[in-house]
């Protein structure tokens, strides 16, 4: 199994078991597409951090996915035909109070939601380091670009789980 077939099972069930998000996984081709984008100009900022605050260069990322699904919802003509959404984000108030920023002016959360959230984004990113430390890739390498850009999907797309659940959605199969 890949790292970030690990990291993918493990947050979904982590998720599953606090009711954050659904089975199956959404299909969001939409919210997919923005991915490539977001990661490079998400990159620079995130190895930066990575080394001092590992949970924050993770975690951050499933803000990132959250904030991109809460676009879909609201206007996603207007969000999708931004330049760069990760860059528009970090904008507000900067790389350090992004995650503020998103939780209370993007999803409009107050306590005890506004907690909560943090809460579960930091535990998400300590399951998804858990994964990566245990893995005993050799930093610096192409090895670990690799399962650290894998570890910012999944948190990506978790996030995005996690909004698009909030928000009513839910991929059932219909008759």
């Amino acid at each position: 199994m890949s790292i970030e077939e690990k990291i993918q099972r493990s947050l979904h069930q982590y998720l599953l078991e606090k009711h954050q998000t659904a089975t199956p996984m959404p299909h969001t081709p939409d919210i997919d597409d923005k991915w490539e984008e977001v990661l490079s100009a998400y990159l620079p900022d995130g190895v930066q951090e990575f080394k001092d605050y590992p949970l924050v260069s993770l975690g951050w990322m499933m803000y990132i996915g959250m904030a991109v699904a809460a676009f879909w919802e609201e206007d996603w003509k207007l969000y999708s035909s931004m330049e760069n959404m990760y860059t528009y984000l970090r904008s507000k108030e900067g790389f350090d109070l992004m995650d503020e920023y998103i939780r209370h002016f993007v999803l409009g959360l107050s306590e005890p939601a506004f907690s909560d959230t943090e809460t579960l984004v930091q535990h998400c990113a300590d399951i998804t380091y858990s994964i990566l430390m245990h893995e005993n890739i050799e930093p610096g390498t192409r090895e670990a670009y690799m399962a650290y850009e894998a570890s910012l999907h999944q948190l990506y797309r978790m996030g995005a789980a996690v909004q698009l659940f909030r928000m009513g959605y839910s991929m059932n199969k219909m008759s």
